[in-house]
């Protein structure tokens, strides 16, 4: 395949400014479609929500091409202001977020209680502090664009503690998980999310 610079992929109907809609595009429908989109690409533009960003991250993953740039754009109206440093703007590497099942983490993550439950049972570890210990509403997850790369917060602790560290790893007699608002297909006795060996080009990160 010949290497196209910049691509764009554009899930749902987000409407693409007009500095995107020139661009090479791709309306990808499952894993298939993302990797024939981004195969040959240099830059990858993902016009689309966290789940959608976390797909091509993780298909990038799996594919060993963390050396593509990518960037985000979430539609009008900020994603507007964003279109131009898409395109131009410099890529850093941040940290890469994944879980135990090789699933790439965008946005946030929650361990939630059971179906049938409203507390979330069992013992979770953020490196080596402990997190919780007994019985919490839930835990939220979120990557960094820093090292050690990820933090992670009870649910609904006042003030909200957030515990930052290099993994987060739950062991419960039984949790719900959402990575970027999609369900998990079961419920799970343990979950991990940790740092890769490798972090992802993100266009536009802040600095460190």
């Amino acid at each position: 395949m010949i290497p196209t610079e910049t691509v764009v992929l554009r899930f749902g109907d987000i409407r693409l400014p007009r500095s995107l809609a020139v661009l090479p595009r791709f309306e990808p429908n499952g894993a298939a479609a993302i990797d024939e989109a981004i195969g040959a690409a240099r830059r990858v533009v993902v016009a689309g929500q966290d789940a959608d960003l976390a797909a091509v991250l993780t298909r990038l993953l799996r594919a060993d091409l963390l050396d593509v740039e990518v960037a985000h754009i979430r539609g009008a109206p900020g994603g507007w202001l964003g279109a131009r440093r898409a395109v131009s703007g410099t890529a850093r590497r941040v940290p890469l977020i994944r879980d135990d099942t090789g699933t790439v983490l965008a946005g946030a993550a929650l361990w939630l209680p059971p179906a049938d439950a409203d507390r979330l049972r069992g013992e979770a570890v953020v490196d080596d502090a402990v997190l919780f210990d007994g019985e919490v509403a839930g835990v939220r997850i979120e990557p960094t664009t820093a090292l050690p790369g990820l933090r992670a917060a009870v649910l609904g602790s006042r003030p909200r503690r957030w515990v930052s560290g290099r993994a987060a790893q739950l062991g419960t007699t039984g949790a719900r998980v959402l990575r970027d608002g999609v369900a998990g297909p079961r419920e799970v006795k343990r979950s991990t999310f940790y740092r890769h060996t490798t972090g992802w080009l993100r266009v536009g990160a802040p600095p460190p």
